[in-house]
């Protein structure tokens, strides 16, 4: 099948977390011998700030983030057999959310790919005008990065014909583990860029902990943190390129993840960071959140805290055989159950069976 998706880049992961998630998915679904075209605007200064140069998996059409250049992609997009609007490009979502629509041709099918579920159906649900509900019956499936069953019969509710959870997972050939690098030296790491749903918990999970135990060393990583007032063991390293993921996971005792307010509130919603962390074999700790034991067994696979206390004991108990141990085997589990390769099946499940792209198969 010809796949184009329309997404907010592919090849800059400057603000802009769901970038391995389509890298992984996407080389996964060319590996299926699958053509994949991906449209990005050239918006937020993610051009400037690339992390790979275009993979030889998949054709990057960079248009201008105007009208023109929008009418530009949309044209290249024309002879696909799926296309795919993911959600959160940045600019142009609601132009574009419309035009693939209007633009869907007879022998094509055309999905809403989800990649913030929780927000966007709070979004809609607080917002009876909002423009996307009615355009969700329109699409042929909506596909989310998470959410489970709640996300599932939320997006029934607003007349989704179709909706499948396709979770974050690790590709091995990207994620894995490599020798420590003295810069990322911490007791406990975090990586994700500041944003309003996540400050707060940011402040529990991280900051907390770091106040409570002042003689270890805490290590921040992501865009926005320059400014924000921290305890003096926090070190910043601001905004990490994806070449440094695994060194950033591998090198400190354990890394922490935090999920936004409303994944944790919808629950079922892992953060690619748990499985690229996980992949690379490092201790996680996580907040705790509904559905995490489908992926990974806690206090065998990953630690959970449901404060910033809880974070605290959590290191004080953590020597670096035990903290290999808990990475080791949740670096098994992702491995066996949690891959792109995985994934792409699933996804190739659900389009192979579907009546519009039968003829495209």
């Amino acid at each position: 099948m010809r796949f184009a998706f329309f997404g907010s880049s592919l090849v800059s992961a400057y603000w802009n977390g769901a970038a391995t998630y389509y890298r992984g998915l996407l080389r996964a679904l060319a590996e299926r011998g699958h053509s994949i075209l991906f449209c990005e605007p050239d918006a937020f200064e993610r051009q400037a700030h690339r992390d790979i140069d275009d993979p030889d998996w998949a054709e990057v059409l960079v248009f201008p983030a105007d009208a023109p250049g929008l009418e530009r992609a949309l044209a290249r997009a024309g002879d696909a057999d799926v296309v795919v609007k993911f959600s959160g490009v940045g600019v142009l979502d609601v132009e574009l959310e419309h035009a693939v629509l209007a633009r869907r041709r007879p022998h094509q099918s055309v999905l809403f790919w989800d990649v913030d579920a929780p927000a966007t159906l709070d979004r809609m649900g607080a917002n009876e005008p909002d423009h996307l509900r009615p355009l969700i019956p329109r699409y042929d499936a909506v596909f989310t990065y998470g959410g489970g069953d709640t996300v599932v019969q939320a997006y029934e509710s607003f007349g989704a014909r179709m909706c499948v959870p396709i979770y974050n997972a690790v590709d091995p050939d990207t994620h894995h583990p490599v020798p420590p690098e003295p810069r990322f030296e911490s007791d406990l790491a975090f990586l994700g860029n500041r944003l309003p749903d996540r400050e707060a918990r940011v402040e529990e999970f991280f900051l907390g902990a770091a106040e409570r135990l002042p003689e270890r060393r805490f290590l921040i990583g992501g865009n926005g943190w320059a400014d924000k007032p921290m305890p003096r063991n926090v070190a910043n390293a601001g905004h990490i390129y994806t070449r440094d993921h695994n060194a950033f996971n591998c090198t400190p005792l354990a890394v922490l993840n935090v999920n936004r307010e409303s994944m944790a509130r919808y629950g079922a919603s892992p953060a690619t960071r748990i499985f690229e962390a996980a992949g690379a074999g490092a201790c996680i700790i996580s907040d705790a959140w509904d559905g995490i034991a489908e992926f990974l067994e806690p206090e065998k696979e990953i630690l959970l805290a449901t404060r910033g206390q809880n974070v605290a004991e959590h290191l004080q108990a953590l020597d670096p055989a035990k903290a290999r141990r808990i990475g080791e085997a949740a670096r098994r589990r992702v491995l066996a159950e949690h891959t792109y390769a995985l994934r792409a099946g699933e996804v190739a499940a659900v389009l192979e069976g579907h009546t519009t792209l039968k003829e495209a198969v």
